[in-house]
């Protein structure tokens, strides 16, 4: 049977490519964002691929987008809860209340919506289970200076990946967390011209090609149940995470 997968910010950067390394390797994937245009470039007229438009801080888009992935298919192996948006740069005392409540309805309460459907459909389908992958940080584990939306968002992550963990166990239910540090998308394109550090410089950057994030999924999800990568830290080699600060 064909492996199915609903990847959100498929759009774009990490969502982009992994989606079509997962469309290159046979799967169904289904294509979750918010412009349909961006999705339809990921898919590329592939016809594995089901473009889902949808703001995933609307759990009823979210419902809906996820029920035909499921009545297309019959079955859903896994999620890559995947989409965020990020504000770096500044002092938390300078940080709009409204950009802050953006950030974590997309950030967490996004991510909270779609690990909520997803697990619903995989704790009540025939065969029971799948698997969760929640796009965490190198900032679920070090900020960067300037970045508090941001990195209280990504811890939030963390929290949120082991109570899936913990709860999905009697359904066959796994959940794991991949940490990025610089994959080279349109988003991490200022690391190549510098970065403000914590002790006031700007740096350039080491970064990675973002097909080794894909990659990294792909590892993931191809695991049997029985197995998990509960977290992974893939990262450019030589960037500031190891001693940041």
């Amino acid at each position: 049977m064909t492996k199915t997968i609903i990847i959100t910010g498929a759009g774009s950067g990490i969502g982009q490519a992994s989606a079509q390394a997962f469309l290159n390797d046979g799967w169904k994937v289904g294509l979750v964002g918010r412009r349909r245009e961006a999705l339809e470039e990921t898919a590329q007229s592939n016809p594995n691929a089901l473009v889902l438009p949808c703001d995933i801080s609307d759990e009823t888009q979210v419902d809906q987008a996820f029920d035909l992935a499921f009545q297309t298919w019959g079955h859903l192996d896994a999620l890559f809860n995947n989409a965020g948006v990020a504000i770096f740069g500044t002092t938390i005392d300078e940080i709009d209340v409204t950009e802050w409540r953006k950030l974590i309805d997309i950030n967490v309460t996004g991510s909270f919506i779609c690990a909520r459907k997803a697990f619903s459909i995989m704790r009540h389908q025939t065969p029971q289970g799948g698997r969760i992958i929640n796009n965490g940080s190198i900032s679920a584990h070090a900020p960067r200076w300037g970045s508090s939306p941001y990195t209280t968002s990504k811890h939030a992550i963390t929290g949120l990946t082991k109570s899936i963990s913990l709860d999905g166990r009697p359904f066959s239910i796994a959940c794991g967390q991949i940490d990025i540090g610089n994959a080279l998308t349109k988003m991490a394109q200022s690391m190549t011209t510098g970065m403000p550090q914590a002790d006031g410089r700007i740096e350039v950057e080491a970064v990675m090609d973002v097909e080794h994030v894909a990659n990294s999924v792909m590892h993931m999800a191809n695991l049997p149940l029985e197995a998990n990568v509960q977290f992974m830290t893939v990262m450019a080699t030589n960037m500031p995470f190891i001693g940041r600060g």
